[in-house]
């Protein structure tokens, strides 16, 4: 996500930078944004003292609401989750008032479609965050719109290239040489969590772990925990 902000030099009509990346804080480190403050971004919400209690609990409401006039499945309990979920990363457009939620993932590349699985499970998370988002702009017809990009990685370096560099482009990365600096490291990223995986895995069965013996096997299997 730093590299993304620190490579999208495109500027809007007053000659600023287009895009904003308010949660890449370094190339180590990001801030995960939850619902009261990207609200709170965005102008749809103000969740801050004083009333900000009374403010809380009219935003539940209007969650509830949202989600019982769509005829979401949707319980009092599930509040809670869907307003303290946090995104890998966000992009705001605040002239053209755009609203990018940002995920990176790293799956399980065996199967043929493990891509577009992993795509759909994505959507989903936060399908219902982006509807009650683009509900709230349009009931207070703010002009803000909500979407998502994913950005998703094979686990033994598959990328599907032309999807990933249309991505980055669209959230103000043209250059073409810069595009593929960031899919070069972000595959080698890859491979290199994945080899250090392995060697933590083959460290732990030379070192004979509890975990790692044939009877603790053996026991974890006679009790169903494995």
């Amino acid at each position: 996500m730093f590299s993304i902000w620190k490579s999208s030099p495109e500027l809007n009509d007053t000659s600023e930078p287009r895009w904003h990346f308010p949660s890449a804080l370094s190339p180590e480190a990001h801030a995960q944004w939850g619902l009261y403050k990207i609200l709170e971004y965005m102008g749809l919400y103000e969740i801050l003292p004083p009333g900000a209690e009374q403010n809380r609990a009219k935003l539940r409401k209007d969650i509830e609401k949202y989600h019982m006039a769509y005829e979401i499945d949707f319980y009092e309990t599930d509040t809670d989750t869907f307003i303290a979920r946090r995104l890998d990363g966000l992009a705001f457009d605040k002239e053209k008032k755009l609203c990018v939620f940002l995920e990176y993932t790293r799956a399980m590349d065996t199967n043929k479609d493990w891509a577009e699985k992993k795509e759909q499970e994505k959507n989903n998370r936060y399908s219902s965050h982006l509807g009650f988002i683009n509900h709230l702009s349009n009931r207070g017809k703010s002009g803000w719109k909500a979407s998502q990009t994913n950005f998703t990685k094979g686990l033994r370096g598959s990328l599907h290239t032309n999807q990933f560099l249309t991505r980055l482009e669209s959230l103000g990365v043209k250059n073409k040489n810069t595009q593929e600096a960031i899919r070069n490291r972000t595959v080698q990223k890859s491979l290199a969590m994945s080899d250090m995986i392995l060697k933590l895995f083959f460290i732990a069965l030379n070192s004979k772990t509890e975990w790692t013996l044939p009877t603790h096997r053996n026991y974890q299997q006679e009790h169903g925990k494995i």
